[in-house]
Protein backbone atom coordinates (compact mmCIF):
# COMPACT_ATOMS: atom_id res chain seq x y z
CA UNK A 1 0.00 0.00 0.00
CA UNK A 2 2.90 2.39 -0.49
CA UNK A 3 3.42 3.06 2.87
CA UNK A 4 -0.11 4.50 3.36
CA UNK A 5 -3.32 3.82 5.71
CA UNK A 6 -5.38 4.37 3.08
CA UNK A 7 -8.77 2.84 3.35
CA UNK A 8 -7.66 -0.48 4.73
CA UNK A 9 -10.69 -2.28 4.53
CA UNK A 10 -11.48 -1.64 0.41
CA UNK A 11 -7.56 -2.45 -0.38
CA UNK A 12 -8.14 -5.89 2.14
CA UNK A 13 -11.79 -6.67 0.44
CA UNK A 14 -10.05 -6.32 -3.00
CA UNK A 15 -6.80 -8.07 -2.27
CA UNK A 16 -9.62 -10.82 -0.63
CA UNK A 17 -11.98 -10.81 -3.74
CA UNK A 18 -9.18 -10.67 -6.40
CA UNK A 19 -9.80 -14.19 -7.83
CA UNK A 20 -13.74 -13.46 -8.30
CA UNK A 21 -13.51 -10.71 -10.64
CA UNK A 22 -13.91 -10.73 -14.26
CA UNK A 23 -10.28 -10.34 -16.16
CA UNK A 24 -11.43 -7.00 -16.61
CA UNK A 25 -12.36 -6.21 -13.58
CA UNK A 26 -9.16 -7.71 -11.49
CA UNK A 27 -7.14 -5.48 -13.55
CA UNK A 28 -8.26 -2.67 -11.80
CA UNK A 29 -8.22 -3.88 -8.36
CA UNK A 30 -4.92 -4.70 -9.03
CA UNK A 31 -3.75 -1.58 -10.32
CA UNK A 32 -6.10 -0.30 -7.32
CA UNK A 33 -4.19 -1.89 -5.34
CA UNK A 34 -0.62 -1.23 -6.43
CA UNK A 35 -0.86 2.44 -6.49
CA UNK A 36 -4.23 3.67 -3.99
CA UNK A 37 -2.56 7.04 -3.97
CA UNK A 38 -3.39 7.60 -7.25
CA UNK A 39 -7.28 6.70 -6.63
CA UNK A 40 -7.32 9.67 -4.73
CA UNK A 41 -5.95 12.43 -7.25
CA UNK A 42 -7.24 10.81 -10.53
CA UNK A 43 -10.64 10.74 -12.98
CA UNK A 44 -11.99 7.69 -13.52
CA UNK A 45 -10.60 7.77 -16.97
CA UNK A 46 -7.47 8.32 -15.79
CA UNK A 47 -7.41 5.17 -13.97
CA UNK A 48 -8.98 2.68 -16.83
CA UNK A 49 -6.24 3.88 -18.95
CA UNK A 50 -3.11 3.79 -16.27
CA UNK A 51 -5.32 -0.12 -15.56
CA UNK A 52 -5.75 -0.48 -19.69
CA UNK A 53 -9.52 -1.06 -19.42
CA UNK A 54 -12.48 0.75 -20.17
CA UNK A 55 -13.97 3.60 -18.05
CA UNK A 56 -17.11 1.46 -17.81
CA UNK A 57 -15.31 -1.44 -16.08
CA UNK A 58 -13.80 0.83 -13.64
CA UNK A 59 -17.39 1.57 -12.23
CA UNK A 60 -18.48 -1.67 -12.74
CA UNK A 61 -15.96 -2.79 -9.87
CA UNK A 62 -16.94 -0.19 -7.55
CA UNK A 63 -20.43 -1.15 -7.60
CA UNK A 64 -19.54 -4.22 -7.43
CA UNK A 65 -17.93 -3.79 -3.66
CA UNK A 66 -20.75 -1.60 -2.46
CA UNK A 67 -19.83 1.84 -3.85
CA UNK A 68 -22.75 3.67 -6.25
CA UNK A 69 -19.96 4.59 -8.72
CA UNK A 70 -16.68 5.55 -9.02
CA UNK A 71 -16.70 9.26 -7.22
CA UNK A 72 -18.27 7.38 -3.82
CA UNK A 73 -15.44 4.61 -4.30
CA UNK A 74 -12.73 7.50 -4.63
CA UNK A 75 -14.02 9.50 -1.84
CA UNK A 76 -11.94 7.20 1.33
CA UNK A 77 -8.98 7.43 -0.79
CA UNK A 78 -9.61 11.38 -1.28
CA UNK A 79 -9.90 11.85 2.49
CA UNK A 80 -6.77 9.93 3.58
CA UNK A 81 -4.80 12.19 1.19
CA UNK A 82 -6.56 15.58 2.78
CA UNK A 83 -5.77 13.95 6.29
CA UNK A 84 -2.30 13.26 5.10
CA UNK A 85 -1.75 9.64 4.52
CA UNK A 86 0.21 11.07 1.56
CA UNK A 87 3.46 12.06 -0.14
CA UNK A 88 3.41 15.97 -0.97
CA UNK A 89 3.48 15.54 -5.02
CA UNK A 90 0.21 13.60 -4.39
CA UNK A 91 -1.49 15.93 -2.18
CA UNK A 92 -0.01 18.64 -4.81
CA UNK A 93 -2.21 16.52 -7.90
CA UNK A 94 -5.24 16.20 -5.44
CA UNK A 95 -5.34 20.31 -5.31
CA UNK A 96 -5.21 20.59 -8.84
CA UNK A 97 -7.90 17.79 -9.51
CA UNK A 98 -10.22 19.74 -7.21
CA UNK A 99 -9.62 23.08 -9.51
CA UNK A 100 -10.71 21.06 -12.50
CA UNK A 101 -13.57 19.52 -10.98
CA UNK A 102 -14.54 23.08 -10.02
CA UNK A 103 -15.26 22.02 -6.38
CA UNK A 104 -13.06 24.92 -4.66
CA UNK A 105 -15.83 26.02 -2.27
CA UNK A 106 -15.49 22.41 -0.73
CA UNK A 107 -11.11 23.03 -0.71
CA UNK A 108 -12.18 26.18 0.93
CA UNK A 109 -14.80 24.58 3.85
CA UNK A 110 -11.73 22.27 4.40
CA UNK A 111 -8.79 24.58 4.53
CA UNK A 112 -10.89 26.53 7.04
CA UNK A 113 -12.28 23.76 9.29
CA UNK A 114 -8.52 22.62 9.13
CA UNK A 115 -7.25 25.55 10.65
CA UNK A 116 -9.96 26.50 13.07
CA UNK A 117 -9.51 22.42 14.72
CA UNK A 118 -5.72 22.89 14.29
CA UNK A 119 -5.92 25.69 16.95
CA UNK A 120 -8.41 24.28 18.80
CA UNK A 121 -6.45 20.63 19.16
CA UNK A 122 -3.01 22.11 19.67
CA UNK A 123 -3.98 24.61 22.78
CA UNK A 124 -6.58 21.68 24.24
CA UNK A 125 -3.42 19.35 24.60
CA UNK A 126 -1.08 22.54 26.41
CA UNK A 127 -1.38 24.22 29.48
CA UNK A 128 -0.41 27.47 31.19
CA UNK A 129 2.29 25.67 33.23
CA UNK A 130 4.23 24.53 30.32
CA UNK A 131 3.73 27.91 28.67
CA UNK A 132 5.34 29.23 31.95
CA UNK A 133 7.70 27.14 32.65
CA UNK A 134 9.18 27.40 28.84
CA UNK A 135 8.61 31.41 29.11
CA UNK A 136 10.88 31.63 32.41
CA UNK A 137 13.78 29.51 30.64
CA UNK A 138 14.20 31.73 27.51
CA UNK A 139 14.25 34.82 30.02
CA UNK A 140 16.31 33.34 32.00
CA UNK A 141 18.85 32.08 29.51
CA UNK A 142 21.74 33.90 28.23
CA UNK A 143 21.23 33.06 24.24
CA UNK A 144 18.20 32.03 22.57
CA UNK A 145 18.87 30.37 19.34
CA UNK A 146 15.45 29.76 17.27
CA UNK A 147 16.19 27.19 14.37
CA UNK A 148 13.38 26.02 11.52
CA UNK A 149 14.31 25.51 7.92
CA UNK A 150 12.26 24.78 5.12
CA UNK A 151 8.45 26.03 5.42
CA UNK A 152 9.08 26.59 9.16
CA UNK A 153 12.14 29.04 8.63
CA UNK A 154 10.25 32.00 8.22
CA UNK A 155 8.13 30.72 11.46
CA UNK A 156 11.32 30.68 13.32
CA UNK A 157 12.08 34.06 11.82
CA UNK A 158 9.45 35.99 12.68
CA UNK A 159 9.26 34.95 16.84
CA UNK A 160 12.54 36.13 16.42
CA UNK A 161 12.21 39.55 14.75
CA UNK A 162 9.09 39.95 17.19
CA UNK A 163 10.86 38.92 20.44
CA UNK A 164 13.82 40.80 19.20
CA UNK A 165 12.22 43.87 19.86
CA UNK A 166 12.34 43.49 23.81
CA UNK A 167 15.41 40.55 23.80
CA UNK A 168 18.66 41.51 23.28
CA UNK A 169 19.93 37.82 23.56
CA UNK A 170 17.72 35.95 20.34
CA UNK A 171 18.73 34.89 17.19
CA UNK A 172 17.61 33.13 14.50
CA UNK A 173 19.39 29.96 13.01
CA UNK A 174 20.93 29.01 10.61
CA UNK A 175 23.08 31.76 9.82
CA UNK A 176 23.49 32.71 6.01
CA UNK A 177 26.41 30.34 4.87
CA UNK A 178 26.82 28.69 8.32
CA UNK A 179 24.74 25.04 9.84
CA UNK A 180 22.51 25.05 12.45
CA UNK A 181 25.25 22.85 14.77
CA UNK A 182 28.24 25.06 13.63
CA UNK A 183 25.61 27.91 15.14
CA UNK A 184 25.66 25.77 18.27
CA UNK A 185 29.24 25.27 18.74
CA UNK A 186 29.75 27.66 21.64
CA UNK A 187 25.95 26.81 23.35
CA UNK A 188 26.29 25.34 26.87
CA UNK A 189 23.96 24.75 29.53
CA UNK A 190 22.90 28.71 29.98
CA UNK A 191 21.51 28.77 26.84
CA UNK A 192 18.07 27.76 25.31
CA UNK A 193 16.95 26.09 21.35
CA UNK A 194 13.74 26.62 20.16
CA UNK A 195 13.25 23.89 17.48
CA UNK A 196 10.15 22.97 14.93
CA UNK A 197 10.50 20.91 12.55
CA UNK A 198 7.31 18.79 11.25
CA UNK A 199 6.71 15.21 9.21
CA UNK A 200 8.85 14.51 7.09
CA UNK A 201 11.43 15.92 9.78
CA UNK A 202 14.61 17.65 9.14
CA UNK A 203 17.81 15.96 9.53
CA UNK A 204 19.82 19.07 10.39
CA UNK A 205 17.10 19.80 12.63
CA UNK A 206 17.42 16.64 14.16
CA UNK A 207 20.79 16.68 14.44
CA UNK A 208 20.97 20.34 16.08
CA UNK A 209 18.33 18.94 18.86
CA UNK A 210 20.88 16.15 19.40
CA UNK A 211 24.19 18.40 19.63
CA UNK A 212 22.13 20.62 21.99
CA UNK A 213 21.13 17.81 24.20
CA UNK A 214 24.33 16.61 24.56
CA UNK A 215 25.60 20.33 25.00
CA UNK A 216 23.43 20.74 28.10
CA UNK A 217 21.05 23.16 26.35
CA UNK A 218 17.73 23.70 27.39
CA UNK A 219 15.51 22.73 24.59
CA UNK A 220 11.74 23.88 23.81
CA UNK A 221 10.74 21.96 20.76
CA UNK A 222 7.14 21.76 18.79
CA UNK A 223 6.37 19.20 16.15
CA UNK A 224 3.07 17.45 15.25
CA UNK A 225 3.49 14.08 17.24
CA UNK A 226 4.72 13.29 20.64
CA UNK A 227 6.93 10.44 18.81
CA UNK A 228 8.79 13.22 17.15
CA UNK A 229 12.71 12.89 17.24
CA UNK A 230 13.09 16.19 18.67
CA UNK A 231 10.27 16.02 21.11
CA UNK A 232 11.07 12.83 22.68
CA UNK A 233 14.62 14.93 23.65
CA UNK A 234 12.62 18.38 24.49
CA UNK A 235 12.97 19.62 27.99
CA UNK A 236 9.67 21.50 27.28
CA UNK A 237 7.95 19.91 24.41
CA UNK A 238 4.61 21.36 22.06
CA UNK A 239 2.80 19.43 19.97
CA UNK A 240 1.42 21.12 17.39
CA UNK A 241 -1.64 20.02 14.91
CA UNK A 242 -0.56 20.70 11.18
CA UNK A 243 -3.50 19.49 9.42
CA UNK A 244 -4.32 20.36 6.13
CA UNK A 245 -5.61 19.41 2.56
CA UNK A 246 -2.11 21.23 1.05
CA UNK A 247 0.39 19.61 0.16
CA UNK A 248 3.18 21.16 3.13
CA UNK A 249 1.88 21.17 6.91
CA UNK A 250 -0.08 23.99 8.32
CA UNK A 251 1.57 26.90 10.07
CA UNK A 252 -1.15 28.26 11.89
CA UNK A 253 -0.88 26.58 15.54
CA UNK A 254 2.78 26.59 15.13
CA UNK A 255 2.34 30.48 14.89
CA UNK A 256 -0.26 30.42 17.72
CA UNK A 257 2.04 28.62 20.09
CA UNK A 258 4.74 30.85 19.21
CA UNK A 259 2.97 33.91 19.29
CA UNK A 260 1.41 32.75 22.52
CA UNK A 261 4.88 31.60 24.26
CA UNK A 262 6.13 34.84 23.58
CA UNK A 263 3.23 36.61 25.54
CA UNK A 264 4.27 34.62 28.22
CA UNK A 265 7.80 35.28 27.70
CA UNK A 266 6.82 39.01 28.66
CA UNK A 267 4.59 38.54 31.22
CA UNK A 268 7.47 36.62 32.97
CA UNK A 269 10.39 39.30 32.16
CA UNK A 270 11.21 42.58 34.45
CA UNK A 271 10.34 46.21 33.41
CA UNK A 272 13.29 46.38 31.18
CA UNK A 273 11.77 44.77 28.37
CA UNK A 274 8.95 47.09 28.47
CA UNK A 275 11.59 49.82 28.36
CA UNK A 276 13.69 48.04 25.38
CA UNK A 277 10.30 47.57 23.27
CA UNK A 278 9.06 51.16 24.15
CA UNK A 279 12.70 52.38 23.11
CA UNK A 280 12.58 50.09 19.85
CA UNK A 281 9.55 51.98 18.24
CA UNK A 282 10.21 55.61 19.35
CA UNK A 283 13.47 54.99 17.31
CA UNK A 284 11.12 53.89 14.55
CA UNK A 285 8.62 56.72 14.83
CA UNK A 286 11.41 59.21 15.30
CA UNK A 287 13.66 57.51 12.05
CA UNK A 288 9.91 58.00 9.93
CA UNK A 289 9.86 54.14 9.59
CA UNK A 290 5.89 54.18 9.95
CA UNK A 291 3.80 55.91 7.88
CA UNK A 292 1.78 58.50 9.38
CA UNK A 293 -0.93 60.46 7.66
CA UNK A 294 -0.16 64.30 6.89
Amino acid sequence: MNGTNISNTILDRLAADLSDLTPEARKVATYVLENPLDVGVSTVREIAEAAQVKPNTVVRMARQFGFEGYEDFRAPFRDAIRNGAADFPDRARWLQNIRKSDDLGGLYADMVQDMLRNIEETFAGISAEQLKAAATAIWNSRNVFVLGVGVHNSNARNFTYLASTGMVQIQAIPKPGSTPVDDLAWADERDVLIAITCKPYRSEVVEAVNIAKEQNMQLVCLSDSPASPILRQADHGFVVSVETPQFFPSSTSIIAVLETLLSFVIAESTEEIVDRVETFHNRRHRLGMYYEEP
